[in-house]
């Protein structure tokens, strides 16, 4: 039994829009109430109103009766990820309801973990795994972030969203690995969303970890970024929604030169 059943129910949106995928789910408390993705290859402007119309009338719902809203801050596409907080922020002013921001990378590592853990054997109840969302951002950078979970955890989060060289990303996921006593080290470490591009130089993490090594392809899900929402909205939180601005990430000034002298 959920810890809020003695509560009246909460219907929260959820949206994302910051990869090919329009992601979008209505939540009864942390529970999914309906769900759809829809892949516009980034044209989401046209699809947006539409859909989230849609949705919230197939739920049994009307607008009026959504007490909340959860949107994907990103990182990803610039004109994508802003579609989603813009709608997002705009129904929350003209309904007076709350709205929070999620990391889709977030999202993002929890749907594909879920994915890669169905037909994982019993772990131990301490097992760790480690997630690496991979959104590609091109020219060898990808949009990505570090997170550890249980198997049915939200995942906890080791390392902040960025857009990084993936070169020098699996360098740092090494070393930090290596650094680590061997009863330290987690059950398994998945890259989850765009691996096949990114293939080749997520293998060589293999070389200093030794054990499972799973590549994951994955299109982030709405009822991901509900739940990440409802674990926020159910506690009453809410964020500034003048104040919510997309996470558009920039390289550091380091890679930055790296990137220009190849």
């Amino acid at each position: 039994m959920n810890n809020h059943s003695m509560k009246p129910r909460q219907r929260f949106l959820a949206l994302d829009s910051s990869t090919a995928q329009l992601a979008v789910a209505v939540m009864d408390n942390d529970e999914l109430l309906k769900e759809m993705n829809v892949s516009g290859e980034r044209n989401h402007s046209v699809h947006m109103h539409p859909v989230l119309a849609q949705i919230v009338e197939e739920a049994g719902l009307t607008i009026d009766e959504i007490d909340g809203i959860a949107v994907g801050m990103g990182p990803g596409s610039y004109t994508g990820v802003r579609m989603a907080v813009t709608a997002a922020k705009t129904l929350s002013w003209a309904k007076g309801i709350p709205v929070v921001g999620v990391s889709s990378l977030n999202a993002i590592a929890w749907g594909g973990l879920s994915f890669a853990m169905r037909d994982y054997s019993a772990p131990a109840d301490n097992e760790q795994h480690w997630v690496i969302p991979l959104l590609d951002a091109r020219r060898g950078q990808v949009y990505t972030a570090l997170f550890t979970s249980g198997v049915d955890d939200a995942p906890q989060r080791l390392e902040p969203d960025a857009i990084r060289l993936m070169a020098a990303w699996i360098d740092i996921v090494a070393a930090r690995l290596d650094a680590l006593k061997e009863e330290e080290r987690p059950a398994s470490i998945s890259f989850i969303g765009d691996v096949a591009i990114h293939k080749e130089a997520a293998e060589r993490l293999g070389d200093v970890y030794g054990g499972v090594l799973n590549m994951v392809p994955y299109e982030l899900e709405g009822r991901w970024v509900g739940r990440l929402g409802a674990m926020r909205l159910l506690q009453g939180e809410s964020d500034e929604r003048h104040a919510l601005v997309p996470n558009y990430t920039q390289l550091s000034e380091a890679e930055a030169n790296l990137q220009r002298k190849r």
